[in-house]
């Protein structure tokens, strides 16, 4: 594989984009306000949790977006995991030139960032870091609130949406109230 898109012949970056279909991900919309009150949004497949202590969540975001500058500058913003109902909700945010928030399905939350309350899951995040991610930005959000509803996620596998075929068990149905997540140990 070449160090560089410039250096990468057609046919490795269709070999490299063939194996990252192949890595089934969660799709996420991630969502802010700025300074003038306008609402900014965007598709992710690229999220994760970071951090436990702190409650850390990174996600990436293309360079070219035409939200990026509103989250270059903004001090918070909203993850959203896509229930597998709601798929038509991470194609209009994954789609440039429309108006993604014209569904009425989203409400401010106090900060002015835009809620969808019938996400699987939510996260508010206020900014704890940004880095340089070759054509992407990496935002990593300190989690100051959650919430789940216990809605099937919607996977994005093979550059198509999936939905899976069950629900998450609620608290009330027996599962631990206690997060698990991937921490990188061995």
């Amino acid at each position: 594989m070449a160090d560089s898109l410039a250096d990468a012949t057609p046919a490795d970056v269709v070999r490299f984009r063939h194996a990252l279909a192949a890595f089934p991900s969660g799709v996420t919309i991630v969502t802010t306000g700025d300074r003038d009150g306008r609402w900014w949004g965007f598709t992710a497949t690229s999220f994760c949790s970071l951090s436990i202590d702190p409650p850390l969540v990174l996600v990436c975001l293309a360079k070219t977006a035409s939200c990026h500058e509103a989250f270059l500058t903004a001090g918070s913003w909203v993850v959203h995991v896509v229930p597998a109902h709601r798929s038509d909700l991470a194609r209009r945010f994954g789609t440039s030139g429309i108006d993604k928030f014209a569904g009425g399905d989203f409400e401010p939350d106090p900060l002015g960032n835009p809620v969808f309350s019938d996400a699987a899951a939510i996260l508010h995040c206020d900014t704890f870091a940004r880095h340089d991610g070759g054509d992407h930005t990496i935002l990593v959000g300190r989690v100051t609130g959650t919430s789940a509803n216990g809605h099937a996620p919607t996977v994005y596998f093979h550059r198509a949406f999936h939905a899976l075929d069950r629900e998450a068990p609620t608290a009330a149905g027996g599962a631990r109230d206690e997060p698990v997540a991937a921490t990188g140990r061995g």
